[in-house]
C-alpha cells in the first residue's frame, strides 16, 4: 500500500511511513529509497508530526488505541495547515473506532477520523486493486476518494462513521464459511476421484464459484504451503468480531459459532499455525502428502 501510495501520488507530496515491522520498511527502502519527500519515521509520533493525513492498518483494537494514544500525546496540528484527517484501515470492532473517532474529533489535534477497512488481501494490496469500505460524514468523502483510490479500484461508502466496519465484519463473516466450505468441497470431490483442477475449473463455472474457490482455493495455496496471503489468526479475529457484533444487536448466526470452532482448532495444529486461512484444507485432509 505505501508503495502503490509513492508511485502513484504526486512527486511533490512527502511520504513518511512507520511500522515496527523493520524487515518491512527495509524492504520499501531497497526499493524506492530514502528522500527528502521518501521518509522513514524514527518513531510513530513523527507520523502526526509531519504529516496532514495519516492512514494506519493494524492487527487488533488494542493496536488502534495503542497508536492513536501515541498521535494524541504528539504535538498538535501547526497553525495555518489543512486539519489532519486520520484513516485506520484496521479491521476492528466497531464500538473501538467510534470510540476512538471521538477522542480524535475532541483533541488539540483538529482531526477528522475515518474507518476505511479493506477487502483484497495482500495480493490487491500489492496489484492496488483494494476495496475499501468507507465509513465517514459525506463531506469528507472528496478528500478521502482520490488518496484511497491510488492503493485500491474501488472506493464504497457505505455510511456514516462505524459502516465501513459493519460492511468489512460482514463481508468477512460471509467469507470465512465460505473458505470452510470450500476447503471440504474440494477435499470431497478430490477424494471422489476428482482431478484437482478439473474440479476448480468446474466449480468456477458452476453455481458454487466464490472468492474462495476462484482466486484463494486451497488447492492452489497448497502449492506454496499455505505461506503468505490472510492468515488464520486474522480471520479467527475477524470472525469473532462478527458474531461480537450479531450478539450486540440480536442478530441470528447459524454457522458463526462452528466456524469459530473451526478457525480454532486450525491454528492449534502446529503445520497450520501462522499461514493462510484456507489451510482449512490441511486441516481436514486435503494436502495429506505435504504436511
Amino acid at each position: 500500500m505505501a508503495r502503490n501510495l509513492r508511485v502513484k501520488a504526486p512527486a511533490d507530496d512527502t511520504l513518511v511511513i512507520f511500522d515496527v515491522n523493520k524487515d518491512a520498511t527495509k524492504r520499501f527502502v531497497d526499493e524506492l529509497g530514502v528522500t527528502s519527500k521518501n521518509v522513514v519515521a524514527s518513531k510513530l509520533d513523527e507520523v502526526v508530526d509531519r504529516s496532514d493525513t495519516i492512514i494506519t492498518m493494524l492487527p487488533g483494537p488494542q493496536h488502534v488505541k495503542s497508536v492513536f494514544n501515541s498521535f494524541l500525546n504528539a504535538s498538535s496540528s501547526p497553525a495555518g495547515r489543512e486539519e489532519k484527517l486520520f484513516i485506520d484501515c484496521s479491521t476492528i470492532d466497531i464500538s473501538t473506532s467510534l470510540s476512538v473517532r471521538k477522542t480524535v474529533c475532541e483533541s488539540s489535534l483538529n482531526g477528522q477520523f475515518v474507518d476505511a477497512p479493506v477487502s483484497g488481501g495482500t495480493v490487491g494490496a500489492a496489484a492496488g486493486t483494494l476495496t475499501f469500505m468507507v465509513g465517514s460524514e459525506p463531506a469528507l468523502l472528496p478528500r478521502i476518494t482520490p488518496l484511497l483510490s491510488l492503493m485500491g479500484s474501488r472506493v464504497i461508502h457505505c455510511g456514516p462513521p462505524g459502516a465501513g466496519l459493519a460492511g468489512k465484519l460482514t463481508n468477512n463473516y460471509l467469507l470465512s464459511i465460505s473458505n470452510i466450505a470450500t476447503a471440504e468441497a474440494m477435499n470431497l470431490g478430490i477424494k471422489l476421484g476428482l482431478d484437482g483442477k478439473v474440479l476448480k475449473d468446474l466449480i468456477n463455472v458452476s453455481s458454487g464459484r466464490c472468492w474462495s474457490s476462484e482466486i484463494n482455493n486451497p488447492v492452489d495455496t497448497a502449492q506454496r504451503e499455505f505461506k503468505g496471503g490472510f492468515g488464520v489468526s486474522l480471520m479467527k479475529k475477524d470472525l469473532k468480531l462478527a458474531i461480537q457484533a450479531a450478539e450486540e444487536i440480536g442478530a441470528k448466526l447459524a454457522m458463526g459459532e462452528r466456524a469459530r470452532e473451526v478457525y480454532e482448532a486450525v491454528e492449534g495444529v502446529e503445520e497450520c499455525k501462522g499461514r493462510d486461512f484456507s489451510v482449512v484444507y490441511r486441516w481436514l485432509g486435503g494436502d495429506e502428502g505435504k504436511k
